[in-house]
């Protein structure tokens, strides 16, 4: 594809300026082409404010567009696999924020139209791509820890206005959704490994008991390796750590999840403390990844494939604690 990749933002989502607009504006491979929101007034007032060239009357609309090359999805959780459906039959690549769909039989009809269609489609894990989560993976290869035994890793945040749509059922709302996707798809990657959910528990809203304010899983992976993941919308102060031990130490990390705006990680018995750089920020590596893909054909480290693990997993954290996984609702 010669010319930048031009991409159309479906809502008006408050994400989206750190999550695209400020990498795209760093990126000159990449065209914030056009948005289309519910309500157009909001989708222009968003456009003006953002640099971002066209206005479309409807997601429909956007998705169809011959002037568009990719979609990036950041509309809520419930809307994620229809969207990147309808966008990839539109010939379209995808960006879509996560969680991938509401449950993991979404998540592998989204697979087979993304693997019929051969168009990128990449889940906005940015941590991935981060320069911290390299380091981490590339230490316990090279057995800075000995041999891995287990790893905690936790993401709690204090959001306590609960009308807040990551508190709502009909959008797939819930802390695993939103939070616990995050520690889990790091221990995944660590490790390397799909894992059992041998327990797990949770907290439920006041509001609706559906839902997870707060939910902590036990894993085991087939090495024997072990995992204790946790979220929570609703704590004193904003987390995210996680300790791995190994049979010669541990490792700390914190600021795992969104990395550019500070971390650090220390391996016991060394020193100093490694701060790994803010720049580029995870974002910007993402879209930078995204692009290549489109343009050369380079992997994806969060594809579909990796998606539908990611998703088998949060149902069955949901099953272990005594709930149902999110339902397919319509977009």
């Amino acid at each position: 594809m010669s010319g930048a990749i031009r991409i159309g933002i479906l809502g008006a989502a408050g994400i989206t300026p750190t999550s695209l607009i400020e990498p795209a504006h760093t990126n000159p491979d990449v065209e914030l082409a056009a948005v289309a929101a519910r309500d157009r007034a909001r989708a222009e007032e968003f456009a003006a404010e953002h640099g971002i060239a066209r206005v479309v009357d409807s997601y429909e609309a956007l998705v169809a567009d011959p002037d568009i090359d990719a979609i990036y999805i950041p509309l809520p959780n419930s809307h994620h696999a229809a969207w990147t459906i309808r966008s990839l039959q539109a010939g379209k690549h995808v960006l879509v924020e996560k969680p991938f769909a509401s449950n993991a039989e979404e998540a592998q009809r989204v697979a087979e139209v993304a693997a019929a269609s051969e168009l990128v489609v990449m889940e906005a894990f940015h941590y991935r791509y981060h320069a911290l989560t390299r380091k981490i993976i590339e230490l316990v290869e090279l057995g800075s820890i000995g041999e891995l035994q287990d790893i905690t890793a936790t993401f709690n945040i204090n959001l306590p206005d609960r009308t807040n749509i990551r508190y709502r059922y009909d959008v797939a709302g819930g802390a695993t959704m939103d939070l616990g996707c995050y520690p889990l798809h790091l221990v995944r990657s660590i490790v390397g490994e799909e894992p059992t959910v041998t327990s797990a528990t949770y907290r439920p809203s006041p509001e609706d008991a559906r839902i997870d304010e707060a939910l902590t899983a036990e894993l085991e992976f087939p090495s024997g390796v072990t995992a204790t993941i946790s979220s929570s919308l609703l704590e004193d102060e904003e987390v995210q750590t996680a300790v791995l031990t190994g049979t010669r130490g541990t490792m700390e990390v914190s600021g795992f999840v969104k990395p550019q705006e500070g971390n650090w990680l220390r391996v016991s018995g060394e020193n100093p403390t490694m701060e790994l750089p803010t720049k580029p920020t995870s974002y910007e590596e993402q879209l930078a990844v995204f692009v290549s893909a489109i343009r050369e054909g380079t992997e994806v480290l969060t594809d579909p494939t990796d998606s539908v693990k990611t998703m088998r997993v949060i149902d069955d954290m949901y099953r272990a604690a005594g709930l149902t996984p999110r339902e397919t609702l319509e977009a």
